[in-house]
């Protein structure tokens, strides 16, 4: 992105830290991105690049296949970072000599600083760290020297001070490193001699500039869920271009209680130039009868995409397709570890670039989940909606197992909405990851005074998680559940069972279908 004065490289080489080590380095306020190892650097602006961290891997070096970098890498001028496998990339390539430990070492150990660094100033002498490798190094390779030293490891940091390389056989990037926010905050200051200038407010200005120059006077065309990454995008994008912006706001009867009308009213509010789209009475229609889950997301996606286009035809004039993407996906596509396979329901509305030949403008897509509500609160979106759950996109049609009709849309609706509104009106909504509510396809017995009832069923679902890849169900307390069954059961007529689900995922997935 244009703008930005300084910036580090990551250079994967598999590591499940990547993503943190990334975070880390932009919660100081540096710009950084993240590349598979073997990615052609010349396509970077490498005057911009200010430093390269090498992150950590599976591989040993003793395997034939172990990625490893150009030899030339190396004649770079920049300050440079190897943390676990890339420490042991930097000792090879400059000659020193490795050895397969005895055992795998993985997990907490004490680390002694043992010689004075830039590195490690304003540090304890022994610390935590959070230990992870197979190989040891019995040589140091020329140029280098020790800093630091564990239990089983003379060498557990390295460095050429001279050509500012430094290695580390422990992962600064995770909270177990008790210190690794201050080791990473030296390399980049004391070591790189960043500013940390890289703000929310630095970001905002340059993408409005970026969009301003990207699309000049042409149109955008934009299609908003009501979730926070469609509605930041909106926002910043009509900052930019006006009314050149035309978001699309499709009602496909699949949303929560209320929400066509408040979404619609918050987005009026600021001011973006808004086409408001009831279509429910279609995609019910199509949904008539269906009960598998992918046919469902499909008919919800084609449908969405035949509204959509019909939208822009009678808009006119479109040049560019705004989408919410954000870094992590973008990241899932590039990594080397082959292209992701999942593909995330209607928000990338893949089917469109192709039909309608438009410009893709993604002014979200350097940014993480957690940058992006920062964004939106800076941009003046309301906090409580910035802190809602995620919210899928087929909707309630993947909360109904079975048929989606509008009478079973409306029950689960109102169930959903007495849930929430009790999370909230107890204060632990913001606790939870995700709450929800499933309808199950089956009728159960019940009594409502004299009468037998035979009516449906709901599951509660909540769940606790950091980043939605794994997540526990939510220890909501018994007296809160007592109170949301009996308001479900007591407010809505046609549902008289209430359960509550206890599967983590893994195994079980987060939503039912």
């Amino acid at each position: 992105m244009s703008g930005h004065h300084e910036m580090v490289l990551i250079l994967d080489f598999g590591s499940q830290y990547t993503q943190l080590i990334a975070r880390r380095v932009r919660e100081a306020r540096v710009y950084c991105e993240i590349v598979p190892y073997n990615a052609d650097l010349s396509g970077y602006d490498t005057g911009r690049v200010g430093a390269y961290i090498l992150s950590g891997g599976p591989a040993s070096l003793h395997d034939a296949q172990a990625p490893r970098l150009e030899h030339g890498f190396f004649d770079i001028d920049r300050p440079v970072l190897g943390i676990c496998y890339g420490m042991q990339l930097l000792a090879d390539r400059f000659g020193g000599r490795l050895v397969k430990s005895e055992k795998r070492e993985y997990g907490r150990a004490h680390f002694e600083v043992t010689a004075d660094s830039p590195l490690f100033s304003g540090m304890p002498r022994r610390s935590q760290v959070w230990m992870s490798h197979g190989d040891s190094i019995e040589q140091l390779p020329s140029g280098f020297a020790a800093l630091g030293s564990t239990e089983s490891l003379q060498a557990a940091a390295i460095a050429d001070e001279k050509r500012k390389i430094y290695g580390l056989q422990f992962h600064p990037e995770v909270h177990h490193t008790a210190e690794g926010k201050i080791i990473i905050e030296n390399f980049l200051f004391d070591i790189c001699g960043f500013k940390g200038d890289w703000t929310t407010e630095a970001f905002i200005e340059s993408s409005i500039k970026d969009i301003q120059n990207r699309v000049g006077d042409g149109k955008v065309v934009l299609g908003v869920s009501g979730g926070v990454d469609s509605t930041v995008c909106a926002v910043l994008i009509s900052r930019a271009i006006g009314e050149n912006l035309h978001a699309v706001f499709v009602n496909n009867g699949l949303l929560r209680k209320n929400e066509f009308a408040d979404v619609t009213a918050m987005l009026r509010t600021l001011e973006i130039n808004l086409h408001p789209v009831d279509a429910s009475g279609l995609f019910l229609e199509r949904l008539a009868g269906v009960s598998d889950p992918e046919r469902k997301r499909k008919i919800i996606g084609n449908t969405f995409i035949d509204i959509f286009e019909e939208q822009a035809e009678k808009i006119g004039g479109i040049e560019f397709l705004a989408q919410g993407t954000l870094y992590p996906d973008v990241i899932e596509s590039t990594s080397f570890k082959g292209p992701s396979v999942t593909i995330k329901s209607h928000h990338n509305v893949g089917g469109l670039k192709d039909r309608m030949k438009l410009k893709l403008v993604e002014p979200l897509r350097e940014l993480f989940k957690d940058e992006v509500r920062v964004l939106g609160e800076k941009l003046g979106l309301p906090g409580a909606f910035i802190r809602r759950h995620p919210f899928p996109g087929p909707g309630l049609a993947v909360r109904i197992l079975g048929d989606v009709t509008e009478e079973r849309c409306r029950l689960l609706g109102e169930a959903d909405a007495i849930f929430i509104e009790e999370l909230h009106r107890r204060g632990i909504y913001d606790d939870i990851w995700q709450a929800f509510v499933v309808l199950l396809p089956i009728k159960a017995v019940g009594v409502m005074g004299d009468e037998r009832t035979y009516e449906n069923v709901v599951a509660l679902r909540g769940v606790t998680s950091v980043d939605g890849m794994t997540a526990d169900w939510a220890r909501i307390d018994h007296d809160v559940l007592a109170q949301i069954s009996n308001r479900i059961i007591r407010e809505i007529k046609g549902i008289n069972r209430v359960v509550y689900d206890i599967s983590s995922k893994p195994p079980a997935t987060i939503e039912w279908e």
